[in-house]
């Protein structure tokens, strides 16, 4: 036992074609106690091996690395407390009865707003007819993409029930846009990644791409999907079809890194939590690393997830302390705080085809593998 059968479990999971392959760190305190690249970076259209710097479309890890960071660094600030109402910067975010929303309700989802809504299909129906030209991918793209969520019915009132939903992250952008008056991709820049010297870490600037003022080093990506409404398998390019409308930058999706630079942020907020670092308050850290109870069944803490009784994917042998996220092109971290303990395992297993979901058996048992390692060593 141990990491031998970490790494068998990795070579099983690729054989059998649950994910083309992974780059993975394991942290104990200080110590990173296994790193590793296996598998291939891509399958299609020629198979290229997987590398620990390969840089991965972090899918909804956004939401908690990027949008969640952001919002902490502003309640540290004063500049947003998480009870206030989302009126008190959108005004007309109160229709159809959204009045008693609140931030805090936007990070543990549960709002009552949809899990998600096809938006880039409503932004591509205005470009196709001719009403808005170059629409897609643009800023006023995002404007508008804002707007909907503004006019959006809930599908239950604030507290009734859990439901994950992106629009809560892509609000939650829009907020930390509206409150320090720059895009979410400088703010993360300026105020996290560069500070913690992440430096291949980023959001994706479509509208960049597009003026050739940006040029990403395509075989640095890990590809993720052939697009069923692009055409094209995407590299280096957003996954998610709404960030994309949205220009790539946006607060439910849109990040890029590799996984060293994931557990960096990982092994900050571990020492915030421990107040071994006061790059965020450890009061703040613990409070969205704390379980919110408004919502009966709920396990979401403040834009972290905690381990559900029964089936979660973290295995069964994190603490109810434990805190983590996944993200659906295959990524996923989670931390056991009081034990300095976070496990970064970034995999693009909907590469070629997002139907694969061979994962959701693998998760849970790769990770007890690796704490079973853990405890072993």
């Amino acid at each position: 036992m141990g990491w031998t059968e970490v790494e068998r479990a990795f070579g099983e999971a690729i054989e059998r074609g649950a994910i083309p392959g992974a780059a993975v760190i394991v942290r104990v305190g200080a110590n990173i106690v296994f790193e590793g690249a296996f598998g291939f970076r891509s399958i299609v259209p020629q198979r290229t091996p997987m590398a620990i710097d390969t840089v991965f479309d972090l899918s909804s890890l956004t939401k908690p690395l990027a949008t969640t960071t952001a919002v902490m660094m502003l309640a540290r600030e004063g500049k947003l407390r998480l009870d206030d109402r989302v009126t008190r910067f959108f005004h007309n975010f109160g229709v159809h009865g959204k009045t008693g929303i609140t931030f805090r309700n936007l990070l543990a989802h549960c709002s009552g707003l949809a899990p998600w809504r096809p938006f880039y299909e409503r932004v591509a129906e205005a470009e196709r007819t001719g009403s808005k030209v170059n629409f897609m991918a643009s800023y006023g793209a995002k404007e508008f993409v804002y707007e909907e969520i503004h006019r959006e019915k809930p599908d239950a009132p604030p507290t009734a029930r859990a439901i994950y939903s992106d629009l809560n992250f892509m609000l939650l952008g829009e907020t930390v846009e509206k409150i320090s008056s720059m895009p979410l991709n400088r703010f993360c820049r300026e105020r996290i990644f560069r500070p913690l010297g992440m430096r291949a870490t980023d959001f994706i600037d479509i509208a960049l791409v597009r003026s050739r003022r940006l040029e990403p080093v395509t075989n640095m990506f890990a590809p993720t999907e052939i697009c069923p409404s692009r055409k094209r398998l995407l590299v280096g390019e957003v996954d998610d079809e709404n960030a994309y409308a949205m220009g790539g930058v946006a607060g439910h999706a849109g990040l890029f890194a590799p996984v060293r630079e994931v557990d960096r942020i990982v092994r900050e907020l571990i020492a915030c939590w421990g107040r071994r670092s006061d790059f965020l308050p450890q009061k703040i850290v613990r409070e969205f690393w704390s379980r919110d109870t408004a919502t009966a069944g709920s396990t979401w803490a403040l834009g972290w997830d905690t381990p559900s009784p029964v089936g979660s994917s973290s295995g069964s042998r994190f603490s109810t302390e434990a805190v983590g996220h996944l993200g659906f092109t295959g990524t996923s971290i989670w931390i056991e705080p009081s034990r300095g303990i976070a496990v970064s395992i970034l995999t693009n297993r909907v590469h070629p085809r997002r139907e694969n979901q061979g994962i959701r058996e693998f998760r849970p048992r790769i990770h007890d593998l690796i704490m079973e390692a853990i405890d072993g060593a």
